[in-house]
């Protein structure tokens, strides 16, 4: 009787390490606690040391942004978040591209330069803050199993706002353009002529095991506590669907773009994302470049090879 009782007590000892060590993984990658909205005189960087040679730029770019006319729009997600986003238009009949974000950034920080680029273009932009980040509601990042249904959410809703006859190309920058290329698997309509994708990985369990790797952790280990901890705390499956995925269902055209020095989220995935995509495409790379930092480094070729590409 003594011996069930002291394995009861160590299996539930067990269970509640599991639980514990799942907990921290979960706060640690998914949960946000708190929204930062830059102050009217305030901007900010992305963590890293590669970006403060770019933060003149960077900030240069958000304030421009932030004092540009534009129109604010608030949506539901399919589980019922608020969703911000700025519209900024160039013309009414240009097309207009529906800009993400990526990991714990928001639009104004990541998207500004996009901004910038469109209107070069003669495109608008609808830069939006996907859950969890700026004025949109939420407090746990999916990597893309939920934030692509919010894209999909979005292009409804530009339809429905713009009319039937608006062009919407989806960008999105890492973590953002793995949720572009999410959702250019899922039935889209014929609106949506492309997608440009800047940086993203091929799903949630590479970037994920990738970072795990350089954190010289045990990657399988680690990575069953990351995986339990997004499914018993935030809800979700981490596998549930991927970028990788979608591109290989993706009918519209697809300009990769990666940076060959990004030491977060490799080229190679955008290689592999390349490759695997079904639809017409295009793989550009910057020598250079960090993450996130292809347009900054390679300005002029990057505008080239993105005004030359035809959706």
């Amino acid at each position: 009787m003594e011996i069930a009782w002291i394995v009861l007590a160590i299996a539930a000892f067990v269970c509640l390490m599991i639980l514990l060590i799942s907990y921290i993984c979960f706060k640690i990658a998914f949960f946000v606690d708190r929204k930062k909205v830059c102050a009217s005189d305030e901007a900010y960087l992305p963590e890293g040391e590669i970006y403060l040679p770019h933060r003149e730029q960077i900030v240069s770019w958000a304030k421009e942004t932030r004092n540009m006319p534009h129109e604010e729009f608030m949506i539901k997600s399919f589980d019922g978040l608020d969703l911000f986003g700025k519209y900024y238009e160039f013309s009414k009949d240009a097309p207009i591209e529906l800009m993400f974000h990526g990991y714990r950034g928001t639009a104004e920080r990541d998207l500004s330069g996009g901004v910038q680029r469109c209107f070069k273009l003669g495109r608008s932009a609808l830069i939006v803050d996907q859950r969890c980040s700026g004025k949109s509601g939420g407090n746990v990042i999916t990597f893309g199993v939920k934030e692509h249904k919010d894209c999909l959410k979005w292009v409804e809703f530009m339809v429905e706002h713009f009319g039937s006859d608006v062009k919407i190309i989806l960008t999105g920058i890492s973590m953002g353009a793995s949720t572009v290329l999410t959702a250019g698997g899922k039935e889209l309509p014929e609106n949506v002529i492309g997608i440009l994708a800047d940086c993203g990985f091929t799903s949630a369990k590479d970037i994920i095991k990738k970072v795990i790797g350089q954190m010289k952790l045990p990657v399988n280990i680690s990575y069953f506590f990351v995986k339990l901890g997004a499914r018993i705390f935030g809800h979700f499956d981490l596998e549930e669907i991927s970028a990788i995925e979608g591109v290989k269902k993706c009918k519209v055209p697809v300009i990769f773009i990666h940076g060959e020095a990004d030491d977060y989220v490799p080229c190679e995935m955008s290689r592999r994302l390349f490759e695997a995509c079904n639809s017409r495409k295009e793989l550009v790379t910057v020598p250079g470049a960090g993450h996130g930092l292809a347009f900054l480094v390679g300005n002029e070729f990057y505008f080239e090879k993105v005004t030359n590409f035809k959706y």
